[in-house]
């Protein structure tokens, strides 16, 4: 704005005086205000002072422009440039104290690198109380954001399972076209997070290991997106006991699979519509097919190494979480109803990095690995619209029989093509 004239500056001021002018103006888009200044003139006379007058006036409104949209949308105050800002997705807002960007800094340090309160107190210049207090303001703010970005999406399935023919058997293997291994639209698993309790509260939170974490189930997509986080259950519950209790109970708001679509997980989970686990008794790990020399024998071993290759995406989930935050693998004292909302504040975080970033190097680097989760090896060597759950034996028979035409179409192109 200094490089307009006085004078301009001033017919300006004396223009923007007329209320009716002002209103009429700034209603105006901006190719009519621009049309509009190229257009009309200022005065009556046809001199050179007149056009001389005209283009600074005209120059004077072109910078106004600029400054205007540079404060609008450049130079906000405060600065939101997430697709989440405005009054609907205010999460979290300044305090006298702190301003939200330090304080979103200082929960990432905590999550990210599992500093304690007192070197972050030191390090910010705040005391304990004002470090713990927006932490936990923090923390609630997150988990409101993974309401909306914790659940499922519409993207479709990858390639690599959408055209290859051991999810998608031939059609000369006669398998109805909506029962294959390509229906499948994520994976479902637990896992143990670390978990710091009172002594006398600890039994029910040691596991088999003897080390107190509490139980998380999640389910996931093939983007490695979490599309559903259930937490608060001790180390000992059985993750079929916390599974029914999510597919079962409404307030969970569990995203239940349409007709024809399913979740795969692991043995240890009921067989019910929907839900499609491996065959009990056989060869299942990925590391057991390996060898060129431990091809599958039988239709049954072939699913289940192919269930086994889609259900490794949710061991490839945890691992990128546990990764990036390693307070989930050592959790300090904080309150035992505190502790839940870090596990859901994190899943939330990991799907919003994967959000923006999509080549971050900690998905790449966790894509190929194949993985199997530690609590179902053991397991096995021993052994978006709502819909009713059926956990019914005639709902477990008839997965049953649509697990054995699968099955059978997968053995059928198996030894066609071999």
């Amino acid at each position: 704005m200094e490089e307009v004239s006085d004078d301009a500056y001033m017919k300006a001021v004396e223009k923007f005086k007329d209320p009716d002018w002002r209103e009429i103006f700034i209603n105006m888009s901006t190719i009519r205000k621009r049309a509009w200044i190229q257009s009309n003139q200022m005065d009556d006379s046809s001199s050179s002072s007149a056009d001389s007058d005209f283009n600074d006036f005209s120059d004077f409104l072109m910078l106004n422009f600029l400054s205007d949209y540079n404060e609008k949308f450049i130079e906000k105050i405060p600065q939101r440039t997430s697709s989440l800002c405005g009054e609907d997705f205010e999460y979290i807002k300044d305090t006298r104290e702190i301003k939200v960007e330090e304080a979103v800094a200082i929960f990432l340090i905590i999550v990210g690198q599992n500093v304690g309160m007192r070197l972050i107190a030191d390090r910010f210049q705040h005391s304990l109380e004002t470090i713990d207090r927006h932490f936990h303001l923090t923390l609630k703010a997150i988990c409101k954001l993974g309401q909306d970005i914790i659940r499922p999406t519409q993207s479709s399935l990858p390639s690599h399972i959408v055209n290859s023919s051991k999810y998608y058997p031939r059609v000369d293997a006669q398998i109805p076209p909506r029962e294959n291994m390509g229906n499948c639209i994520g994976a479902i698993d637990g896992t143990h997070v670390s978990a710091c309790v009172l002594t006398d509260k600890q039994v029910s939170y040691r596991g088999r290991k003897n080390v107190v974490t509490q139980n998380v189930l999640c389910a996931c997509n093939f983007e490695i997106f979490f599309t559903f986080v259930s937490v608060g259950w001790e180390g000992t519950a059985n993750d079929s006991r916390v599974f029914i209790d999510a597919i079962t109970q409404p307030k969970y708001k569990f995203p239940l699979p349409k007709e024809g679509e399913y979740y795969v997980l692991d043995s240890g989970f009921p067989c019910t519509k929907g839900f499609l686990p491996p065959y009990r008794g056989e060869r299942y790990h990925l590391q057991e097919y390996n060898s060129g020399r431990n091809r599958p024998r039988g239709m049954k071993e072939l699913f289940n190494y192919r269930h086994s290759s889609l259900r490794n995406v949710i061991e490839r989930c945890f691992g990128v979480l546990k990764a990036r935050f390693p307070i989930l693998k050592m959790m300090p004292p904080y309150k035992l109803s505190r502790q839940p909302l870090i596990v859901i504040a994190c899943c939330t975080l990991h799907n919003f990095i994967h959000q923006r970033t999509q080549y971050e190097h900690m998905f790449r680097e966790w894509e190929e690995k194949e993985l199997e989760g530690e609590d179902n090896l053991e397991e096995a060597n021993t052994s978006v619209s709502r819909c009713e759950v059926n956990l019914s034996d005639e709902s477990a028979a008839a997965m049953a029989r649509c697990r054995d035409r699968i099955a059978q179409a997968m053995w059928t192109t198996y030894n066609n093509i071999n």
